[in-house]
């Protein structure tokens, strides 16, 4: 018996199963209660514990369900390319361009400012700037920009993507920064001496080596994105949907197995989206 306990496979067994079992409680049982109630059926009064397919028969054949799931992925894949131009560029005018650690550690912490708030705060905040008696418009109406307000700039696509990323924009940041931070110098010094121009110094030698960071960056941004829903009845006035809002609406209606199976093909979908950019590039470098 003492060999067993001090073998070194018991020994990591023992040392995991805390976190083991946390994991268990916390994530794998809610989700396997998730996935068991999607296959109830509901009425106006009550939940109806019978094994029917009812809730994915009527999900997968509304046509209602594919505009949101094709509204999800164009506010997911907007937002992932404009917070990875902005996420990149800041991590790399922090890597390579600021010199002093000093400085690198007070600008990263100037973009964590915004964080210092609550999301719904921060989100807020845009609505009377981007109104239509708002900051930006007086402010073009003044310059002589525009005759007349803007209308797309609140409760549109445009609200909601800007909104998101300025959410999400750091979560692509702190990976690419982390990552560009690993880069050795020598590399870079040697592809100068070899006569690369900064544009391939950045495109053969800085951007393949920062792939782990942009790919866990990505993977933030997406899956934050796709499961948001209070951004985009906000900052779309409720005349936008997303899968998020297709399940709040659902609990909203106590309609709870709905909800449950479109959480489940939520779920599903963003890890077969993650699955797919793992398969890209290998992660475990950067962990």
């Amino acid at each position: 018996m003492q060999r067993l306990l001090t073998s070194p496979n018991v020994t990591g067994w023992l040392l995991a199963s805390p976190l083991a079992f946390v994991l268990a409680a916390f994530l794998v049982l809610p989700i396997l209660m998730i996935l068991v109630v999607s296959f109830w059926t509901a009425t106006e009064f009550s939940i109806v514990p019978a094994f029917s397919f009812e809730n994915y028969e009527f999900l997968f054949g509304s046509p209602v369900t594919y505009r949101v799931f094709l509204n999800t992925f164009k506010y997911a894949a907007i937002t992932w390319a404009v917070t990875l131009v902005l996420g990149f560029t800041v991590a790399y005018f922090l890597a390579f361009h600021v010199r002093s650690r000093t400085w690198q550690t007070t600008l990263f912490l100037l973009c964590t400012i915004p964080f210092w708030t609550s999301n719904i705060i921060r989100m807020i905040s845009w609505i009377p700037f981007l109104g239509r008696n708002g900051i930006a418009n007086s402010t073009l109406i003044s310059w002589g920009v525009i005759d007349e307000p803007l209308e797309w700039l609140l409760f549109s696509d445009f609200s909601v993507i800007l909104a998101f990323v300025h959410l999400y924009t750091l979560f692509m940041v702190v990976p690419i920064f982390n990552t560009m931070m690993r880069i050795d110098r020598n590399l870079i010094e040697a592809a100068t001496d070899a006569g690369a121009t900064g544009f391939q110094t950045l495109w053969n030698v800085i951007l393949p080596l920062t792939k782990p960071g942009i790919m866990i960056g990505s993977i933030f941004v997406i899956t934050l994105v796709m499961g948001d829903f209070i951004t985009v009845r906000f900052m779309s006035g409720s005349q936008a949907a997303n899968v998020g809002r297709l399940i709040s609406n659902d609990i909203a209606l106590l309609q709870y197995p709905s909800a449950s199976a479109t959480a489940v093909v939520l779920l599903v979908t963003v890890l077969l989206t993650i699955s797919a950019l793992l398969r890209l590039v290998d992660i475990r470098k950067e962990l």
